[in-house]
């Protein structure tokens, strides 16, 4: 029997347990499928193709602190490590750092060896206001039942003045099927819907999770967690772009938008 696909419940440790182990075995292929697109040392948004060294989100980072969470191959911290930065690129799984240990082994630029470490988004182990940025290019965030809890993480390790971005799924996209044809522009559930989405095996048990926040919620949870929000980037999708990333696709990026980045600071 094959696995299926549900929303249903899925709560943190199921939903950690799953991701992890997914993101384990799919490293290698996923860095096979898309790693031409986002480069070994290139800091790019999302499926857009919006880049920092363009956008400039993170702020002025000269001589910042830098933690990256959700980091996969490194490949956002490798571009900062190539600047005057500290940087930190971390990952829950194993099996994509090990993927970010080989593009460092790969690189001919020192600079561009960033140290990695395998951390939990929910409880980083770092002292309070030890970073001047957070940040992460659709890492963490979708992948945890309690993403509230990642913002609080992130304001507790910035300090006054600090910045936490962060890219996702935009929040419309749960309402339409996840087709880059003509399929995926039609509503087919409500928006408000925050039952998760679970990949699940011949028995029930999740092999993969994503959980849905409307744009409220995002703002709330930030302001929740004492940040302020002075920023929400809807990259539109450039005509130089004809690549389809799942649901991504020119035709649907000239309608909608598919990606949602917040941008806040920590008074």
């Amino acid at each position: 029997m094959a696995g299926t696909v549900a929303r249903r419940a899925a709560d943190q440790d199921e939903t950690v347990e799953a991701n992890r182990s997914w993101w384990d075995g799919q490293a290698d292929e996923y860095y096979l499928e898309h790693g031409g697109f986002l480069g070994d040392a290139d800091f790019i948004w999302g499926p857009e193709g919006l880049r920092e060294a363009d956008a400039r989100l993170l702020g002025d980072v000269s001589g910042a602190r830098i933690l990256e969470i959700g980091a996969g191959a490194a490949q956002c911290s490798r571009w900062l490590a190539s600047q005057d930065v500290r940087i930190v690129a971390s990952d829950l799984s194993f099996g994509m750092l090990r993927q970010g240990l080989e593009l460092n082994h790969r690189v001919s630029d020192p600079s561009g060896r960033v140290p990695l470490v395998q951390v939990d988004g929910l409880a980083l182990p770092f002292a309070d206001e030890s970073f001047d940025v957070v940040f992460t290019a659709y890492g963490v965030v979708p992948f945890v039942a309690d993403s509230a809890l990642v913002m609080h993480e992130a304001s507790r390790v910035l300090r006054p003045g600090g910045r936490f971005v962060f890219s996702t799924t935009h929040p419309l996209r749960w309402a339409l099927p996840d087709d880059p044809g003509e399929g995926g522009l039609r509503v087919i559930q409500s928006y408000f819907d925050r039952t998760p989405y679970v990949e699940q095996d011949e028995t029930g048990r999740a092999t993969y999770v994503e959980h849905h926040r409307t744009i409220g919620d995002r703002v709330r949870e930030l302001a929740a967690a004492g940040l302020r929000v002075i920023d929400v980037v809807e990259p539109e999708w450039p005509e130089t772009n004809t690549a389809t990333w799942g649901g991504w696709s020119p035709l649907r990026g000239r309608l909608i938008p598919g990606t949602a980045i917040f941008v806040a600071e920590k008074p």
